[in-house]
């Protein structure tokens, strides 16, 4: 195996481990940082999709005493079968309309300027968010991700849908949307981590299948590497984050968003960077 191909392998993987929970979009990330290193074929885009799953896991370790009591309560306790409709309501539009619209999305969207014009359009967005949420605490109507409704897991997965435009993020997305929506910001936060396990994990099996024709056995290092390292970095993230939001908002990542979308457009329009399509 190329080692310069695995020391890719082993940057994209923190990328995505790094990006993928925070609401500043680890796809547009990946997509930039792939543009850079030159990792950007048909082959690297499945490569981008399927490192998710070690993110996940990351997921299911952090979250793993929830999960468990929620399956093992699943026959009789009325909170754990609320809990799971949800995670099912809301995963829901994300196939149907994935299925739809996923492969012109694809091909007309993933660009370093669609990505660096939703990182400015969500960081406005968070902003709005966080205001409105401060000025007006009663708009608050969800402190705890078990007591949601299925509409508002509906309406949140529903939100989510929008982050297949590359840039917007799922996680700012749903954790952002969900503000907007009456969760609090923990109740948003949670619920976020709850959907995008059988979404990412969707995504992923759903990737690797559609384009097995692309991969082979000499392929297992390079998606080794990935899965591994962004399950490392995922799970330092998460465990920051969880306690960054006990205390702090998200206004830091919408300006981060903001004026890493400006750097690209700016180097884009200038030409200081190539930025590949």
């Amino acid at each position: 195996m190329d080692i310069v191909l695995l020391i890719k392998a082993t940057i994209m993987g923190v990328v995505e481990g790094l990006t993928e929970f925070l609401p500043i979009s680890s796809t547009g990330h990946l997509i930039l940082a792939g543009a850079l290193l030159g990792f950007d074929d048909e082959k690297a885009k499945v490569f981008d999709i399927a490192i998710q799953t070690g993110a996940i896991f990351a997921v299911i370790l952090v979250y793993w005493q929830k999960i468990r009591t929620t399956v093992l309560a699943l026959p009789t306790g009325q909170q754990a079968q609320r809990l799971a409709l949800n995670v099912v309501i809301g995963f829901s539009p994300a196939v149907l309309l994935g299925l739809l619209f996923g492969k012109a999305i694809k091909a007309h969207l993933f660009t370093p300027v669609v990505v660096a014009s939703t990182f400015i359009l969500g960081g406005l967005v968070i902003l709005w968010a966080e205001r409105r949420q401060q000025a007006n605490p009663a708009t608050v109507r969800v402190n705890d991700a078990d007591v949601m409704t299925p509409m508002d897991a509906l309406k949140v997965g529903l939100v989510q849908c929008l982050a297949m435009i590359p840039g917007t993020s799922r996680s700012g997305a749903t954790i952002i949307g969900g503000m907007l929506l009456g969760l609090s910001r923990k109740a948003a936060t949670d619920y976020s981590f709850y959907l995008a396990i059988p979404t990412l994990v969707g995504a992923g099996a759903y990737s690797l299948y559609k384009e097995r024709a692309l991969l082979s056995l000499a392929d297992l290092p390079l998606f080794g590497v990935g899965l591994v390292v962004s399950f490392l970095s995922a799970w330092l993230c998460i465990r920051w984050l969880l306690r960054y939001i006990a205390s702090h908002s998200f206004v830091g990542f919408a300006y981060y968003r903001i004026g890493f979308g400006l750097v690209v457009l700016v180097t884009a329009w200038t030409g200081v960077v190539t930025w590949a399509a």
